[in-house]
């Protein structure tokens, strides 16, 4: 239990800290970054307390805001991709999530892709609206989400793929 504590707590400071200093600098075209601190939220534990999960989600988006300067947007994002988490979980791996079963690194590529990329639509979704924060826009809101999830969810998916500890 001690090392899933430790290994949480190293994931949610390490990738604030890519995020902030190297993600939020990256700026293709003007407006496609990545926001790879959902990345926190999707390879979480499902088995933790989720009140506990909800209350690092929103630490971790009001720390990415503080750091942006974007008065809450990140935390509202995360916040509500955390509530919606356990929805996108048994949609993505059915009986796998039902029975607790769920080890990220054992899950095949698909199912994964589903996740991550349900998460991060969403997410972005969520962000870029509370942005822009006009329907006459929504075409730049929809063009911005569009091109920052297919970032995020590449590399996202490299680094999981990456980082992954392959147990047969």
């Amino acid at each position: 239990m001690n090392s899933v504590v430790s290994i949480n707590s190293i994931r949610f400071f390490v990738l604030i800290l890519i995020q902030v200093l190297i993600c939020n600098h990256v700026n293709f075209l003007g407006y496609i970054n990545p926001y790879i601190y959902v990345l926190f939220i999707v390879l979480y534990p499902t088995k933790n307390n989720r009140i506990l999960f909800i209350l690092l989600s929103f630490l971790l988006g009001l720390s990415i805001d503080l750091f942006s300067d974007s008065g809450g947007i990140h935390a509202a994002a995360s916040v509500l991709i955390a509530y919606a988490r356990p929805v996108l979980l048994r949609f993505s791996f059915g009986v796998q999530y039902e029975n607790y079963a769920l080890k990220f690194e054992n899950l095949e590529f698909g199912s994964k892709l589903v996740y991550i990329s349900l998460l991060t639509i969403i997410h972005h979704t969520v962000l870029f609206y509370l942005e822009i924060f006009s329907v006459s826009k929504i075409i730049l809101i929809l063009q911005k989400t569009l091109f920052s999830s297919i970032f995020t969810i590449l590399l996202c998916m490299l680094i999981t793929i990456i980082f992954s500890r392959k147990t047969k």
